[in-house]
């Protein structure tokens, strides 16, 4: 059964200025509607402001909910925030709260947007508004359902805003996978970074992952594992410089996956990038994702055969 967080504010109309496409939401959730898996959807609340602000700057908090953010911070985002953005993020924000409290009773659960990784203390940047998965770290901390959280950040740009917000703190640890010459191009400095070269494949990508994380989860001992599991290092993504095939990306999915299972961890994972002209494409990549990870026997043909249905190709 895979657990999915989902709201119908997710889908924000788009914003006049900016080129982002929100329409791959409410595509992600046809995709595994359509998929013949069995799914039970879950509708967040959205994120209390005070949560919020235990993280972000207080009068930027005021910003986003007044609609009221500068030109020079929405130019950083790459869109007006608008009142349905402002709602949109907070119901994002707490999809993956919701996502990491499900998980915790069912041992993975996902939310299908969020993985806000670029958002910084007191604006936000590279599509992203808050910071959903600092501000779950420092709520599952705060209240107790955690002593210790890692964050794995397999979206090809450096999560570098988790990073700069979590830093320097002994009870989160993270962790980025990311293209060492993509967005941004003044990095951060997560608690380990793996900058890979243009062009990595499946061997390498995954010989990586498998040298650094089990060391991660053993010397670390984390409660819980929350994980941007963006596409967008897939070979046909617009905007990564990676190469990893629909195989790969699954193996990658999988291990990640099997690495939290195999210490008895609750995973939840967050949406995360993917670009492409056809969002049709992008969704059902984003859709087999999720679905790789809650079924992690089903035959790989089985899962692409998801993206064959849902573009008929």
């Amino acid at each position: 059964m895979l657990h999915v967080v989902h709201h119908a504010d997710y889908m924000a109309p788009q914003p006049t200025r900016g080129s982002f496409k929100f329409d791959k939401y409410y595509l992600v959730m046809e995709a595994l509607r359509s998929s013949g898996f069995a799914i039970t959807e879950h509708a967040p609340d959205p994120m209390p402001r005070a949560w919020l602000e235990a993280v972000h700057c207080p009068d930027y908090v005021e910003q986003v909910f007044n609609a009221n953010v500068p030109r020079d911070k929405e130019r950083r985002i790459g869109f007006p925030v608008t009142e349905r953005i402002a709602s949109r993020v907070r119901h994002t924000n707490g999809g993956t709260w919701l996502a990491a409290k499900l998980a915790m009773v069912h041992g993975f659960a996902a939310n299908s947007a969020a993985g806000s990784h670029h958002a910084l203390h007191d604006t936000g940047a590279g599509y992203c508004v808050f910071n959903d998965l600092a501000v779950t770290a420092n709520r599952l901390l705060a209240e107790g359902d955690a002593r210790r959280v890692l964050i794995v950040d397999c979206d090809v740009h450096q999560g570098d805003g988790t990073a700069s917000l979590m830093a320097g703190r002994e009870d989160v640890f993270t962790l980025s996978f990311h293209a060492e010459k993509n967005f941004p191009a003044r990095k951060a400095r997560s608690t380990l970074d793996v900058a890979l070269p243009d062009g990595v494949g499946d061997y390498t990508y995954l010989e990586m992952l498998e040298q650094h994380l089990p060391g991660i989860m053993e010397s670390f001992s984390p409660d819980i594992v929350l994980y941007q599991a963006g596409v967008d290092p897939h070979e046909d993504d617009k905007l990564g410089r990676l190469a990893l095939s629909d195989a790969g990306l699954v193996a990658r999915d999988r291990y990640v996956v099997d690495q939290a299972y195999g210490k008895g961890l609750p995973i939840a994972s967050a949406l995360g990038g993917g670009y492409g002209t056809d969002q049709r494409k992008v969704a059902a990549r984003h859709a087999r994702s999720m679905l790789a990870m809650a079924f992690p026997l089903a035959p790989l043909d089985e899962l692409k055969r998801v993206e064959a249905v849902f573009t008929g190709v």
